[in-house]
């Protein structure tokens, strides 16, 4: 067994209600019940009667702990299972989808949220990472009619199906939506971002299970460390050498172009990685992407200007420092607001946000007290 696992927050508190949905839509049944807790070491013996199937003899597993939900299941016959996915209440969705590979995404589900009593079930196709990607009353999961339900009290809220399958997918993932967001509704039924997610891998024979790690981790930190460290740290740092110890001629530029290139070749690295993932993962990304490409190109035509710069005594060096000074900006700046939009994307948390924002904060600070340093020899 594996340790317990989070489960999703609905608020309900409703009488008995019943929905019926034609052409493969799932069939819905609402009803209030009086158990506030529940764990595997529990029984459903208050709310059995109340479902719509027999849920005595079904095993059950803690599948996520931080968000305590637990999933109780079992084979009702040769190609019918039951499963009942308890959660604590929430004021948004829960939703339990079956995947070919552990990601979401390519995933069928079933998402279940109460609005202002009345319960709602639906199946889901999870075809990518954006609300337009995630297509209602569409998947491979067939729902057996008139066997779904919603049990419910002020903490805790108990989604029940059956599914018509001779062997359900072993990779299983859970989902719980934002309470900030809107539920779905008619007629798009769309489903916002959830809040937190998780997979596992459960073997129904043995009642064995074990979480999924995202897919890629190692490259996509890879992908995040090389970019933070080849733009957002080496390249500050060979901009402030150029400007602040030109005096220690000739030692700032050859200090200067060796952090430089450093940093570029770990920069390209990065996005190298970072293109590769996008095409393994199909993410939503487009504008991390754009900006990434932006940084590159930027950084390329660096690359070339130190190759083809004049010499110092030549005319057009003015016009060539002016612009080796713009573009080398420009790609800190723009590296800086991508590093952050990474964190962002990848939720690495605060403090992923919090750690670099400190070496920022270091390189401001070094930058100010320099430049007065400067201004005072002047």
């Amino acid at each position: 067994m594996i340790k317990k696992i989070p489960m999703m927050r609905f608020f309900i508190n409703l009488p008995f209600f019943l929905l019926i949905l034609a052409n493969n839509h799932v069939s819905l049944h609402m009803i209030h019940a009086q158990q506030s807790q529940d764990s595997c070491n529990s029984n459903l013996a208050n709310v059995n009667a109340q479902f719509f199937f027999d849920t005595s003899s079904l095993s059950c597993i803690p599948v996520w702990s931080s968000e305590n939900f637990i999933l109780r299941y079992g084979q009702a016959g040769p190609n019918l299972w039951s499963f009942v996915l308890s959660t604590p209440s929430t004021n948004s969705y829960i939703g339990m989808g079956f995947s070919p590979n552990g990601a979401m995404v390519g995933s069928s589900a079933i998402v279940g949220w109460v609005v202002n009593g009345t319960p709602n079930m639906k199946r889901y196709l999870l075809g990518g990472q954006t609300p337009s990607q995630v297509l209602p009353d569409d998947g491979e999961l067939q729902i057996l009619g008139n066997t779904s339900s919603i049990i419910s009290d002020s903490s805790r809220i108990y989604m029940a199906f059956q599914l018509v399958t001779d062997q359900p997918r072993r990779q299983l993932v859970y989902a719980v939506g934002d309470s900030d967001k809107p539920t779905p509704g008619a007629p798009s039924y769309r489903l916002t971002q959830h809040r937190n997610q998780m997979a596992i891998s459960l073997n129904y024979a043995s009642g064995q299970g074990s979480q999924i790690k995202a897919p890629y981790l190692n490259l996509k930190r890879t992908h995040g460390i090389l970019n933070l460290i080849g733009w957002g740290i080496l390249l500050p740092i060979g901009a402030l050498v150029a400007r602040y110890f030109k005096h220690l001629d000739p030692l700032w530029f050859y200090v200067h172009t060796s952090i430089q290139s450093l940093g570029f070749i770990l920069g390209l690295s990065g996005v190298i990685a970072g293109l590769v993932l996008d095409s393994r993962l199909d993410a939503s990304v487009g504008k991390h992407k754009g900006l990434g490409i932006t940084i590159l190109v930027f950084g390329c035509l660096q690359v070339l200007a130190f190759v083809a710069r004049p010499t110092i005594e030549a005319k057009t060096r003015k016009y060539w420092n002016w612009y080796h000074y713009i573009i080398g900006r420009l790609i800190i700046m723009f590296a800086i607001v991508n590093i952050f939009y990474g964190i962002h994307l990848a939720k690495a948390g605060t403090s992923w946000n919090a750690g670099y924002g400190v070496v920022l904060g270091i390189f401001v600070i070094t930058v100010v007290v320099l430049e007065f340093r400067m201004l005072r020899k002047k």
